[in-house]
C-alpha cells in the first residue's frame, strides 16, 4: 500500500495533485463530472478586487505543444466570489481550497487577501505576482525583486494563512526571485507560470490573439518547469508547488523528484476535463512501478 499524502505549508493533503488556477473555475463546474474531493486541493480562478471581463477575443490559440492564452484575468471580483462562488463550492468540495489572488497594485492584493481571509474554506493563498504594477510603469511585480517583496510583506501583514507566491518564468533568474519572496515572508512558491509567446495567422498576416501575445502552457513547458523547480529547490527552504506541462502521474513524480512538494495540473484540464482525476487514480500504480512507498520520500530526491 503506497502513501500519497503530502503536507503543504502545514496542511496535509491526501495527494499532491492540484488543478491550477484558471483551468478549473471555482470547482463546482468540474464537480458535475466527478467527485472533486479526490483531489489534493485546487487553486480557484484568479480573483481581483473588482470584476474583470478580460481581454478581447480571440484569446486562446493552439500550437503543437500546448496553448496560448490571453484571457486577462476574467473574474467576478472578490465580493461576488465570497457571496456567490464559495457557497456553491462548499456544497461539493470539503477540503481547504487554494485562493489565487491577482492585483495591479499592492493595495489591491491586500484588499483581496483581507476579504478572503475571513472565509473558512480558504486554506492557502496563491498570490500571482505576474500582474503589471500600475504604479510602476506596467512592469510585472514578478520581474522586480523589490516589487515582489513589497507585495509579500503587505499581504503577510493581513493574513496568518499560508502565502504561496506564484512566480513568473519570464525572468533572468527565477532562483533569485524565489529567494527574494522567501526573505520577505512567503511560506512557499509555485512555479512556473506561463511563458510569454505569440502565434501569427498566415492568411491575415496578423497575430492570432487579439492581445498579440499570450501565456504559453502545455506539455512543451515541462522540461522548463523541471529545470526551474530544480534551481529553486537549491535556492530556498520553503516548499515548492511545481507546474508547467503536467499531464500524467509520471510528470507529477518527475517534478517532485526535482523538488516540488505538490504539483498543479493546468492546460491538461482544458483538453480533458477528467485529466486531474485520472492522474490521482493512476498515481498509486505509478508509484509502485517506480518502487515508491511514500511520496514525501522523493521530494527533491533527484538532487
Amino acid at each position: 500500500m503506497v502513501d500519497t499524502r503530502v503536507t503543504l505549508c502545514g496542511i496535509e493533503m491526501d495527494n499532491p495533485v492540484i488543478p491550477a488556477s484558471g483551468t478549473f473555475g471555482f470547482g463546482y463546474e468540474f464537480a458535475e463530472l466527478y467527485d472533486i474531493n479526490c483531489l489534493g486541493t485546487f487553486s480557484f480562478k484568479g480573483t481581483t478586487a473588482e470584476p474583470r471581463f478580460g481581454n478581447a477575443t480571440p484569446r486562446i490559440a493552439e500550437f503543437e505543444g500546448g496553448l496560448l492564452n490571453a484571457v486577462g484575468l476574467q473574474n467576478p471580483g472578490v465580493d461576488a466570489v465570497i457571496a456567490k462562488e464559495l457557497p456553491k463550492l462548499r456544497e461539493v468540495f470539503h477540503k481547504p481550497v487554494m485562493a489565487n489572488v491577482s492585483g495591479f497594485s499592492v493595495e489591491e492584493y491586500v484588499t483581496v487577501v483581507e476579504k478572503l481571509d475571513t472565509c473558512p474554506e480558504i486554506g492557502w493563498f496563491e498570490v500571482n505576482i505576474s500582474c503589471p504594477n500600475v504604479h510602476g510603469g506596467g512592469m510585472s511585480f514578478g520581474t522586480d525583486p523589490k516589487a515582489a517583496e513589497e507585495v509579500v510583506c503587505a499581504v503577510r501583514r493581513v493574513t496568518k494563512k499560508p502565502v504561496i507566491i506564484k512566480l513568473t518564468p519570464n525572468v533572468t533568474s527565477i532562483a533569485d526571485m524565489a529567494k527574494a519572496v522567501e526573505a520577505a515572508g512567503a511560506d512557499g512558491v509555485s512555479l512556473i507560470n506561463t511563458v510569454l509567446g505569440m502565434r501569427l495567422d498566415l492568411k491575415k498576416r496578423k497575430p492570432l490573439l487579439a492581445n498579440t501575445t499570450g501565456g504559453m502552457s502545455g506539455p512543451a513547458l515541462l522540461p522548463l518547469a523541471v529545470r526551474m523547480v530544480w534551481q529553486v529547490y537549491n535556492a530556498v527552504s520553503v516548499p515548492i508547488v511545481g507546474l508547467g506541462g503536467v499531464s500524467t502521474a509520471e510528470d507529477v513524480i518527475e517534478l517532485m523528484l526535482a523538488g516540488a512538494t505538490a504539483v498543479q495540473v493546468g492546460s491538461a484540464n482544458l483538453v480533458d476535463p477528467w485529466a486531474a482525476e485520472k492522474i490521482v487514480h493512476t498515481l498509486p500504480e505509478t508509484m509502485e512501478k517506480y518502487g515508491i512507498k511514500k511520496l514525501t520520500d522523493i521530494i527533491g530526491g533527484a538532487h
